[in-house]
């Protein structure tokens, strides 16, 4: 049984959101369209990524876990985490949203984000030396730039709280693929490419590689979600 545990952690990560997506009260399941497009575009960056990786040996997967099955060098478990945990936050991010008043002044936000942008950027240059905290680190600074100052989107904020809202649940669901709870980690890391501190098993890269790619999720949902209602738009 054990070689459906990285099939497991998927399967459980969505299957509450996927079911609460048909409340009458969200309608959740009115955008799944728009969720799957953005998704798509997100992972094929993010696959990417994973491949050349997993092939230089900045991380591997533990066959004791996966059911076997790969494409592109990387278990079918892994391509479907670019899918089902973008649906559980995206769709926790459209209901915080949706009941809640969580938007950010403009001026704060701005801070926020030139903020984060400046200190990514001296992490990058830090550990230029590390492949993983370099590459995470470089292109998250490069995605905010492009999200606030040239795609004038004003929820990076919002989105950032609703994340640390969100960072028990992804640090559960990665701290069992990191080895937290299991005899050995479903994904191993080599330690000479990344930075060495961990939130118990979980690298640190970890925590803003996934910050990177929600916001891109949250960024292309909302584009596609507006086109649901206005097609000349696409």
């Amino acid at each position: 049984m054990w070689q459906y545990t990285y099939l497991a952690i998927n399967f459980f990560t969505v299957i509450i959101c996927f079911l609460f997506s048909f409340h009458p009260k969200i309608k959740f399941h009115k955008h799944f369209k728009a969720f799957i497009m953005a998704s798509f575009l997100v992972a094929i960056f993010f696959i990417t990524w994973d491949v050349w990786f997993t092939d230089i040996g900045v991380w591997w997967f533990n066959d004791r876990y996966l059911i076997g099955k790969r494409l592109f060098g990387l278990p079918i478990e892994e391509l479907m985490f670019f899918i089902c945990i973008p649906f559980s936050c995206v769709f926790t991010y459209f209901c915080l949203d949706k009941f809640f008043k969580l938007d950010w002044k403009e001026s704060v936000e701005k801070i926020f984000v030139i903020i984060s942008i400046t200190f990514l950027l001296c992490l990058a240059v830090y550990f230029e030396n590390k492949i993983y905290p370099f590459i995470t680190f470089f292109t998250t600074a490069i995605s905010l730039f492009i999200l606030y100052f040239i795609l004038k989107a004003r929820w990076i904020g919002k989105a950032s709280l609703i994340y640390l809202i969100l960072m028990p649940g992804f640090l559960a669901v990665n701290g069992i693929l990191t080895g937290t709870g299991l005899d050995s980690p479903i994904v191993n890391y080599n330690p000479e490419r990344i930075i060495g501190l961990r939130i118990l098993t979980i690298p640190i890269e970890d925590t803003v590689y996934g910050y990177e790619m929600i916001l891109w999720n949250i960024f292309l949902f909302y584009r596609f979600k507006k086109e649901e209602k206005n097609p000349d738009l696409i």
